[in-house]
């Protein structure tokens, strides 16, 4: 490991940021703040989850996890993957597994302190079905 390396412990984050994390510990997810939009999507992985959803460019999200720390899975057409911590099991983020110049990374908003929470809005995506807002 480097010292540019994110897995690397000691690791500062960066000014005014934000932590997500799992359960343990073991997995911090860093952003310049929590969105103020979050979606609740009613599919039958993100209803299992349980999670919301805030949206980030790939390039302002910082991810620190151990070597090993994150597992991932995808189903049916695999487009996207979803990662969850090997120790503890929480949901953390997921990503669109195709490589594009505009490429988001999902976070599992309910990952960050209720108070971060406070104010956001919820909205509610029937991705069940319709793949439309219900709100």
């Amino acid at each position: 490991m480097g010292p540019g390396d994110p897995r690397r412990r000691g690791n500062t984050p960066p000014k005014a940021a934000v932590a997500a994390t799992c359960h343990c510990g073991a997995i911090r997810i860093y952003v310049r703040r929590v969105s103020r939009t979050l979606t609740s999507c009613n599919c039958s992985i993100c209803r299992r989850y349980g999670a919301l959803w805030a949206y980030y460019a790939a390039g302002a999200v910082r991810i620190e996890a151990p070597k090993g720390g994150l597992t991932q899975y995808s189903w049916k057409r695999r487009i996207r993957a979803y990662y969850r911590c090997r120790k503890c099991g929480c949901v953390t983020h997921y990503r669109y597994r195709e490589k594009r110049r505009d490429t988001i990374v999902a976070v599992n908003a309910v990952n960050f302190e209720p108070a971060a929470l406070l104010g956001a809005r919820i909205r509610h995506l029937d991705g069940a079905q319709s793949w439309k807002l219900l709100d």
